[in-house]
């Protein structure tokens, strides 16, 4: 039998899921974080790149984690199972084509920026850096489209939920955002590349949130951020300097939210004109 204790804090996260989810996912993924960058900040040094880098897997645990705990005490034992089912699910085939959006616009962005502005934006070559959206992907939407965004819909409506998830998504980055892109570490241009990106994937998420709404697949979810994040590392720019990539991180926000523009222009706030398929 659970104790007046137990009783009391499921029904706190019941009563507040999505509060709950945000305090468990930010608690596990940046006290991971710091356990990676512990030894060097106990000994006063600078975090080398390849630690900081390091400190994002360890904080993918969090979103995991958090959507199967608070699925399983929210909506009960089968409910990790239909989780995991909607990993299978694509829905009409046509959303597949959403999957490319991500990486369509990052070159987009980057040719056009070295063709008008200078020639250091072309995009990179770095072909095996779409592998490093993978993990980020599959691991991450389990807890962002697979829990969050379905309980603050709810709440919300689906376009502020998805725009409040996204904003809250980016500064779950915080910890790392440090070392992600070519030109880290940012130095004096640290908050203009987070605004950059904390816009661009905001955005991100509201495209996201557009594909799960029309079709209830977390695979999808997952391919769209996986392409996102890959196209990142494997079509970014490596010889700009830190202003430079805050430049064409948002020069690549403003391409997403023209695009969720139109979407929203077609489906309104809802996301969707008709039932999931």
């Amino acid at each position: 039998m659970l104790n007046n204790g137990q009783k009391t804090g499921g029904s706190v996260v019941r009563r507040h899921p999505a509060v709950s989810y945000f305090v468990i996912t930010f608690t596990i993924s940046w006290l991971g974080a710091l356990a990676v960058a512990a030894p060097y900040l106990l000994r006063g040094e600078a975090l080398p790149r390849f630690v900081g880098l390091m400190m994002f897997p360890a904080m993918l645990l969090g979103p995991c984690l958090s959507g199967i705990v608070l699925s399983r005490l929210i909506h009960g034992p089968g409910s990790v199972g239909k989780l995991f089912a909607r990993m299978l699910r694509i829905g009409a085939l046509r959303w597949l084509v959403a999957v490319a959006i991500p990486p369509v616009l990052i070159a987009g962005v980057l040719l056009l920026l070295s063709l008008f502005v200078s020639p250091v934006f072309a995009p990179g070559r770095l072909w095996f850096g779409f592998s490093f959206g993978i993990a980020a992907g599959l691991v991450e939407e389990i807890g962002w489209s697979g829990f969050a965004f379905p309980v603050m819909r709810s709440r919300l409506g689906a376009l502020a939920g998805a725009v409040v998830l996204g904003l809250l998504w980016s500064c779950w980055h915080l910890p790392v955002i440090d070392y992600l892109g070519a030109a880290s570490p940012h130095g004096r241009y640290w908050l203009d590349f987070f605004l950059a990106f904390a816009a661009a994937m905001t955005a991100l998420r509201v495209l996201i949130s557009w594909v799960y709404a029309n079709t209830e697949s977390l695979l999808l979810s997952q391919l769209i951020h996986a392409g996102s994040t890959g196209s990142l590392v494997a079509l970014g720019p490596l010889a700009v300097s830190p202003g430079q990539e805050a430049l064409w991180y948002a020069a690549y926000a403003v391409a997403l939210w023209l695009t969720v523009l139109v979407v929203v222009t077609r489906f309104g706030t809802t996301l969707t004109r008709r039932q999931a398929c």
